[in-house]
């Protein structure tokens, strides 16, 4: 079965470059294209590719709110965000909303094939430069591990939390009920001090829970 990829991102000469890369692949196949974010959130919800490729900055609406809107009512797709910024800020908030990928555009060439494979295994994938930078900025560990006042369901599931997986995923993946994984996170976000999903997943990273690639 061919894996199906759809790409976003209003430069043509962008669009048409990954696309060319990606056909070369003989598994993967591009399904569509879009040059903004209203036009993208729809032609996915219709084609239902495997892997989506959204440019950051795009007429329309931007790709964090285009893959909001697919997220909401396609939880399992893999996004990968395409940006020129490297900042750990804007790669958390890209997390945050449900992102598997961050490629910076620079080095896309070289790394669209791994990325896509990678989100489509279920993986993060993180530009190397966009993960050392990410690395630094979470900033070194000391004294007792966080992760010795978890047990081995919790650091399970934070773990399925950081990779972008939704309650009903984990519950179904973990035989329990949503309820009891929605206690499981409400009670690790208070155990851990974190207030949002975007420390939840810097906490994961910084520990080991979940990959950078």
């Amino acid at each position: 079965m061919s894996l199906t990829v759809f790409i976003a991102d209003d430069h043509a000469v962008v669009r048409e470059g990954l696309g060319a890369l990606l056909s070369s692949q003989p598994d993967i196949r591009i399904v569509g294209t879009a040059m903004d974010g209203r036009e993208a959130v729809t032609e996915v919800l219709r084609l239902k590719p495997r892997v989506v490729l959204l440019d950051i900055s795009m007429p329309g609406l931007d790709g964090i709110e285009s893959m909001r809107q697919i997220l909401a009512q396609q939880r399992d797709m893999a996004v990968v965000i395409l940006s020129m910024h490297s900042s750990a800020q804007h790669v958390f908030h890209a997390l945050e909303a449900g992102a598997r990928g961050y490629l910076l555009k620079e080095s896309a060439g070289r790394e669209i094939i791994e990325a896509v494979r990678a989100v489509h295994a279920g993986r993060r994938f993180l530009s190397p430069k966009v993960a050392e930078i990410v690395a630094e900025g979470l900033g070194g560990r000391s004294g007792e591990s966080p992760l010795e006042r978890l047990s081995r369901r919790e650091r399970e599931i934070i773990k399925l939390v950081a990779d972008g997986h939704s309650s009903a995923e984990i519950a179904r993946l973990l035989n329990l009920s949503p309820k009891t994984v929605d206690s499981y996170r409400s009670r690790l976000m208070q155990k851990l001090h974190l207030s949002d999903l975007a420390g939840l997943v810097k906490f994961a990273i910084q520990h080991g829970l979940t990959a950078l690639e």
